[in-house]
């Protein structure tokens, strides 16, 4: 509780991180309330051709889209999209890619050799080249692309909790506790998994905007959920022949993509402040130097 209070308060003095957390909530907080906060609900599934590309005014907020749907509601609902394929693809790739790492890096030998030339194949590829051809394979839809991204990002988990769990090995404390005659699951679970939690948290928060843009990339193909789901990828596409007149019909979900992506990289950044020692380390010692050139 205490670590927790104290992360938070340093966010709190760090105006960039704030910021992105502050749009996070916002996101959140819209795909919770999407049934409250739109003005038409039922639009996500309804079609209304008669008032198609309706510029944004009073009774559509954002304006319609092709199929006369209020794009402010289908906006909301795709909140909820974006959040349930960014959390799923994430926690995935966590729970492949840190059980990976945490393996390869502290166990030597043929196991590690195989776990990390693995990593290695998906890591040679590009990852949106790579769930382009996975999406594609296996058809536009939501789980498939939850699946795509997953396989796809959890090499980058394995690799960082790898290189920390190596350089935890030659810590005192993890070199007494072995020799105490602690067994290697244990050593793993109670002493290396909590000290490199904090690249982890901030991998997982910068890798979330990733994923997001990723998936909004693969719906912009015609490789994410299908319509009428409110996909906001899928929905840019949409709106490409009805530029530039209708550019309402692109600038909303184009925006809260932006928004969303630097929401989560101002977040991460500012994680990575707070909780790398390393680089409070560094940013302290740049002080106390300007401080004694400025004496």
């Amino acid at each position: 509780m205490n670590a927790a209070l104290f992360v938070l308060s340093r966010l709190a003095r760090d105006r960039s991180a704030l910021i992105g957390l502050v749009l996070i909530l916002g996101l959140v907080a819209a795909a919770l309330l999407a049934p409250v906060l739109a003005t038409h609900p039922d639009d996500v599934f309804e079609l209304h051709p008669s008032k198609r590309l309706l510029p944004p005014g009073a009774q559509h907020l954002l304006g319609t889209d092709r199929m006369g749907s209020d794009i402010y509601s289908r906006l909301l609902f795709g909140a909820r999209i974006t959040i349930l394929i960014g959390v799923i693809a994430v926690g995935a790739s966590l729970v492949i890619g840190v059980p990976v790492g945490l393996v390869a890096g502290y166990y030597h030998g043929w196991l590690s050799d195989l776990l990390m030339r693995v990593s290695d194949v998906f890591l040679a590829v590009p990852q949106v080249v790579l769930a382009i051809a996975i999406a594609q394979t296996l058809g536009p839809s939501l789980p498939n692309v939850i699946l795509a991204l997953s396989v796809t990002y959890w090499p980058w988990f394995a690799r960082l909790v790898y290189a920390e769990t190596r350089t935890l090995q030659k810590e005192v404390f993890v070199e007494s506790t072995a020799a105490l005659g602690a067994s290697p699951l244990r050593l793993i679970a109670l002493h290396v998994l909590p000290n490199v939690a904090s690249p982890i948290i901030v991998r997982a928060s910068i890798g979330m905007g990733f994923t997001i843009l990723t998936a909004a990339a693969l719906g912009f193909l015609g490789l994410g959920p299908p319509p009428p789901t409110p996909e906001w990828g899928r929905t840019i596409a949409e709106s490409r022949e009805f530029l530039p007149d209708a550019w309402w019909y692109a600038a909303a979900p184009g925006v809260a993509i932006f928004l969303t992506v630097m929401g989560f990289n101002l977040l991460g950044d500012g994680l990575r402040d707070v909780l790398d020692p390393r680089i409070r380390r560094a940013s302290g010692g740049a002080r106390g130097l300007a401080g004694d050139a400025d004496g």
